[in-house]
């Protein structure tokens, strides 16, 4: 099932779930989804993505990796995948990260996963097509969770995803 929810990623409660984070290159955690997932995570998160950082290297545009939940642990959150989207618009590459995304959650056992619209920030993605393409992988991925939510603070997205969901409120 997948539901939409305006609002921080964080304050969702989840089953068996991962969060993911819209991440840069070197995993470092300084602004937007990614400052507020580190901040509501603590330092176990920060020290794992270091640790990650130093044994990997720089990640590549669509690579997906995971650390612990940290404090979130208390929300049923056990995971956090960090994925590196796109930066502009290049669908191939949106399209690759959020299968990325889904393929590690279904190893990591996920029950239920949140993701933001990745790359729709300060990567420049265009929303509409963004919202669409991470909406699809969604619904292709739906029969592997019992909830996939689709999360923003973005007006704009939370519209485009009701509309292609065909809802126009929460549920």
């Amino acid at each position: 099932m997948i539901k939409i929810f305006e609002g921080d990623i964080t304050s969702l409660q989840l089953e068996e779930g991962a969060i993911v984070n819209a991440a840069n290159e070197m995993l470092f955690h300084g602004g937007g989804v990614a400052r507020a997932i580190a901040n509501a995570c603590g330092k176990t998160l920060i020290d794992e993505s270091r640790d990650i950082i130093r044994k990997k290297g720089r990640l590549k545009t669509a690579e997906a990796v995971f650390t612990s939940a940290g404090k979130l642990k208390e929300k049923g959150i056990k995971y956090v995948i960090h994925v590196v989207g796109p930066r502009g618009t290049d669908e191939k590459l949106l399209e690759e990260s959020i299968k990325n995304v889904f393929e590690l959650a279904k190893k990591l056992k996920v029950k239920t996963i949140a993701l933001p619209a990745v790359s729709c920030g300060i990567f420049g993605f265009d929303k509409k097509l963004g919202s669409e393409i991470i909406f699809n992988a969604a619904k292709n991925y739906e029969k592997d969770f019992k909830e996939i939510y689709l999360v923003s603070i973005d007006n704009d997205i939370i519209g485009y995803w009701r509309e292609l969901a065909g809802v126009f409120e929460d549920d």
